[in-house]
């Protein structure tokens, strides 16, 4: 151990001196709160944009192919267009894609005895339709599918549910706008709930068989509104998207539209929690660099007679900051130690228990959702060490103006 660390480690453990215990604390603390502050930040943030977005991505997929409709609602019926199995097996080439499935959606009544509601069906047209959907079933199954006919069930929201009074088995019927413009009344049986948590969703949809609505709007058996097209990364949405658009064979009257083109309010909430998250640890920065400094500045004014002394009896000025750095090394490391594992230990506790409640209406979910990213919490870790160790270059270099007599008159 050389000279500079072991009078680093005598001032930083004296227990003699309690304004120097008081500041050593207390920058300990300071430290403390900032790297936890950071990591749980971070985590938080990672945790809704994964939720929020699995949820649009389960719901409607990464992907949607359609006929081309300029004036159309994102969330409204399609054209019809035909199935092209040729194109299915070009767009699975792609190593990005999981699945693709067609869809179809129809404007609805459901009516009780004393009330109704409107829904917009989406017909899917077999149990792959439904895999991506599963975590949002609370109650009962999904459709069944026939290969005769059109299967007579449907699933509906939870707050369809709540707002008709409506339960599983239930036979519900449903009235539907034919294109020759008369209603159509059909009984369905209500076999499965699902919940969202997205209000958009929710207050919107039920579930069904695509060959109902085939039916109901007079489409050839080859006809459907189009295809959810499912990745393996969201982050490579738009550049797939144009892969298939400027496939050869992609038909000229379709497109493409990537789930950030249907639903940008909800990817823009995203964006605005990201852009919060992000003013918060650049205050934070801010926070530890003013720290840093009063800390060091206090530590040297106070320990002006020791460098006198040091400086009479030989020592140079880097052997003399080297203890000073040495000795804010020391709280620095104990505050990251402390607030890494403080912030891991919050964050584990809210994945097990979800004591942080929030209002499903507003974000999309029920409890915060966390995702500890390992590369962000080594990267809080290194960015703290780093901008501790640039900043306290600067106060230790007041420690080269000191001059050896008038310290020593100083004390």
């Amino acid at each position: 151990m050389n000279i500079s660390s072991f009078i680093a480690r005598r001032i930083a453990f004296n227990q003699q001196r309690s304004f120097s215990r008081f500041i050593i604390r207390l920058s300990i603390a300071a430290t403390t709160i900032s790297v936890a502050a950071m990591i749980i930040t971070l985590s938080f943030v990672n945790g809704f944009r994964d939720v929020v977005s699995e949820k649009v991505f389960s719901f409607w997929g990464h992907i949607r192919i359609q006929y081309r409709q300029p004036m159309k609602a994102n969330i409204a019926e399609e054209l019809p267009i035909e199935a092209d199995p040729r194109l299915v097996q070009v767009v699975k080439q792609n190593k990005q894609v999981t699945s693709i499935n067609p869809f179809a959606t129809k404007y609805a009544i459901l009516k009780t005895s004393g009330e109704m509601e409107g829904v917009l069906l989406k017909g899917l047209q077999d149990s792959a339709g439904f895999q991506h959907l599963s975590g949002f079933k609370i109650e009962g199954r999904w459709v069944r599918f026939n290969d005769s006919t059109y299967s007579r069930e449907i699933v509906i929201s939870m707050y369809t549910a709540k707002q008709l009074g409506l339960k599983l088995d239930d036979r519900i019927l449903l009235y539907f706008v034919r294109p020759d413009g008369t209603l159509r009344p059909d009984k369905l049986t209500i076999v499965g709930i699902y919940k969202t948590g997205i209000e958009e969703y929710d207050k919107t949809f039920a579930l069904g068989d695509i060959k109902l609505i085939r039916r109901l709007n007079s489409w050839k058996d080859n006809e459907i509104g189009g295809y959810e097209v499912f990745l393996k990364d969201y982050n490579q949405m738009d550049r797939v998207s144009n892969t298939i658009y400027d496939t050869p064979k992609f038909p000229l009257l379709w497109e493409t539209k990537t789930a950030k083109e249907i639903h940008p309010n909800i990817f823009d909430w995203l964006n605005i929690v990201s852009y919060n998250g992000q003013i918060l640890i650049a205050i934070v920065i801010v926070i530890v660099v003013i720290n840093f400094i009063t800390c060091l500045i206090i530590l040297v004014l106070e320990r002006i007679h020791m460098i006198g002394i040091l400086k009479a009896t030989g020592a140079t000025d880097w052997t003399i900051q080297k203890i000073f750095l040495h000795h804010s090394a020391l709280i620095t490391l104990t505050g990251i130690a402390v607030g890494t594992v403080f912030s891991l230990s919050v964050l584990w506790l809210q994945q097990k228990t979800g004591f942080v409640r929030l209002k499903e209406a507003e974000y999309y979910m029920e409890t915060a959702a966390v995702r500890i990213e390992p590369t962000q919490v080594l990267m809080v870790v290194a960015g703290t060490l780093l901008i501790s160790l640039i900043v306290l270059l600067i106060p230790s270099l007041i420690v080269k103006r000191v001059q050896p007599i008038k310290a020593i008159r100083f004390s």
